[in-house]
């Protein structure tokens, strides 16, 4: 019988270890779990391969990218515009909530893409101050359109009348709070950014909110001043596009490659045409030229009033010199139409140049992701408040009808004279009914009673 031999190793088949011994099953678990050992190269690289292969998607072409985003678009505008129309014919309550939305998303936004850095350097309180000022602003201008169109209410009612006849104070010290928190705030090294967003916030809020509230008041003057002028943008803009596709050759501004001088012209020429159409319908319906009176009226109650003199045909003769003579029967609004269009066309565009300047700014495509396949709401608002803010002033300016109301009377009354006169304005207005037969002497009677004897 041979005897065994001592120290002899033997090669064991796809072994790699140097002491001749043969990997254990924990060994060759972990050849498979690391990354780079030939073991998992070998065996299963092959697998993984197809594996990954398997659960990749296959890659769109950019025709199909645009088909999937020209769909998404179009979905996205029909619904935008059937909420548009709904929020419209049921009321000025729901137009002014979309309005207040929208504001409040425009605002986020803006924000957002200059406060990103706020979290690397840990600044605290830098979103809560840029939501607290919004808040503020927006309390003292909707405090305003609400004391200025509401006083018959809100100045004859026990708890809104002390809100409302020192509002501004009220809003002063709100303001001068947040001021204050934010200068107790300012971190050493820091000052440099903290004052650039206290810069920022404040330009968002005039930018957005306070033009924003100038649309709130357009609504609250009549429905034609809000819908007649967004209208007019959305028009521009379409045919901009259209003329631009077609015909355009001239490249209008660095800022917005695409916009062409054919383009920009020839929306001018087709926005005045449905400027005028449109307002020659609108104006035929007491929905939309009254002033609210009533916030719960809707396109099926309707509103009554007074038309303003713009909406009421006027008799305009050619001239003399002019070989026919002819008169024509216009409304002065299809004449104020001509300034509007001309604004929506020739400078509510530079609203949007200014929007995609700051967009290059922060080098962001979109303000964000508010609307699929639009981008975010700024996107879309950016003309849109520079257009709210000039048919506020033009209306203002050149339309407005500035008579005595019942509730600048009441304010008169409320701000103006002491609890005795006020008093005596209430009994010579009784005694004003009675002789005229409104009221019955029996009334005046009471008057007396209930207010006392007259005060020498």
């Amino acid at each position: 019988m041979a005897k065994p031999r001592r120290n002899v190793q033997f090669n064991h088949r796809g072994s790699n270890n140097h002491d001749g011994r043969r990997p254990s099953l924990s060994e060759v678990s972990e050849g498979h779990s690391e990354p780079g050992s030939p073991i998992r190269a070998g065996m299963n690289g092959k697998s993984e391969v197809s594996n990954v292969e398997q659960m990749e998607p296959p890659q769109q072409s950019d025709y199909e990218k645009k088909k999937a985003t020209f769909i998404t678009r179009t979905i996205w505008t029909l619904v935008m515009i059937a909420a548009f129309f709904i929020a419209m014919f049921a009321g000025h309550i729901y137009v002014i909530g979309i309005v207040t939305a929208l504001q409040i998303i425009s605002f986020k936004e803006v924000i957002a893409i200059a406060n990103v850095p706020s979290r690397d350097r840990s600044l605290r309180f830098t979103r809560s101050l840029n939501w607290y000022f919004l808040g503020t602003t927006m309390y003292f201008l909707y405090g305003e359109s609400v004391v200025y169109y509401f006083k018959h209410i809100v100045l004859v009612d026990k708890v809104l009348l002390p809100f409302a006849t020192h509002h501004r104070f009220i809003s002063f010290i709100l303001y001068v709070i947040g001021f204050v928190f934010f200068v107790a705030t300012l971190k050493k090294g820091h000052y440099r950014f903290q004052f650039t967003q206290f810069a920022w916030t404040h330009m968002a809020l005039y930018l957005i909110v306070v033009q924003a509230h100038f649309i709130m008041n357009n609504i609250f003057e009549g429905m034609i001043w809000f819908f007649l002028p967004a209208c007019l943008v959305i028009t521009n803009d379409i045919w901009a596009y259209i003329c631009g596709i077609t015909f355009g050759r001239t490249q209008l501004i660095k800022l917005s490659p695409k916009k062409t001088v054919e383009g920009f012209v020839g929306a001018w020429v087709f926005t005045i045409f449905f400027g005028v159409i449109l307002t020659n319908i609108l104006m035929r319906y007491s929905y939309f030229i009254c002033p609210v009176n009533d916030l719960g009226a809707n396109i099926f109650t309707g509103l009554s009033c007074t038309p303003n003199p713009v909406f009421i045909p006027r008799a305009y003769s050619l001239p003399t010199w002019f070989p026919i003579q002819r008169t024509y029967h216009i409304a002065p609004m299809q004449f104020h139409i001509l300034v509007f269009a001309t604004f929506a066309s020739l400078i509510a565009p530079f609203g949007g140049f200014f929007a995609s300047g700051l967009k290059r700014t922060f080098k962001v495509k979109d303000f964000g992701e508010s609307i699929p396949g639009h981008g975010g709401i700024t996107d879309r608002m950016d003309c849109q408040f520079i257009m709210g803010f000039f048919a506020f002033m033009y209306y203002q300016s050149f339309i407005a009808v500035h008579k005595a109301s019942v509730g600048g009377l009441i304010e008169m009354a409320v701000q103006g004279l002491s609890e005795e006169e006020v008093v005596e304005v209430v009994r010579g207005l009784g005694k004003y009914l009675v002789m005229r037969g409104v009221v019955g002497e029996g009334v005046m009677d009471c008057l007396q009673g209930e207010l006392g004897p007259r005060r020498r």
